[in-house]
């Protein structure tokens, strides 16, 4: 079953159990893939796109939560923490400085990057290697950390 399909089921179930605030959550997920399916013509939008919309959906929850809670509004806060739960739900597990340290030394290793001079050939392999499975900054920040050694 594809995102797309997952979320649709997920919005029935959500209504069926009145749950309010995931059934929110899902909507503005099937909106945003509605939005790009749209975009290139195609009527349906790849895993892959789709778990990148899904980053930058919780990203944007995220921030507004921090946001909410500098300006001591709890109440907006909370709801946008649960939307961001309900989103990360459809992520994949997200990949620790630790699990990450060994697998960018080995990419080190193989592209044979000596300094910083080396830092721009290493992040590309390491985005691509690992992207909707770490976060760029810590990505960048283990890169970092790890050919300075």
């Amino acid at each position: 079953m594809n995102l797309t399909d997952q979320i649709n089921t997920d919005i029935k179930t959500a209504m069926k159990a009145r749950d309010k605030d995931k059934l929110e959550a899902l909507r503005a997920i099937k909106s945003a893939l509605l939005l790009e399916a749209t975009k290139g013509g195609d009527s349906s939008v790849s895993d892959e796109a789709g778990l990148k919309i899904l980053q930058k959906l919780q990203k944007q929850r995220m921030d507004a939560y921090q946001i909410y809670v500098e300006q001591n509004r709890a109440d907006l806060a909370d709801d946008e923490k649960k939307q961001a739960e309900v989103i990360n739900a459809y992520l994949p597990q997200q990949m620790t400085r630790e699990e990450l340290e060994p697998e960018i030394e080995a990419i080190i290793t193989e592209a044979g990057a000596s300094g910083m001079k080396d830092m721009g050939k290493v992040m590309g392999i390491a985005s691509k290697k690992f992207a909707g499975k770490a976060p760029g900054r810590l990505i960048a920040d283990t890169v970092k950390d790890v050919i300075t050694r």
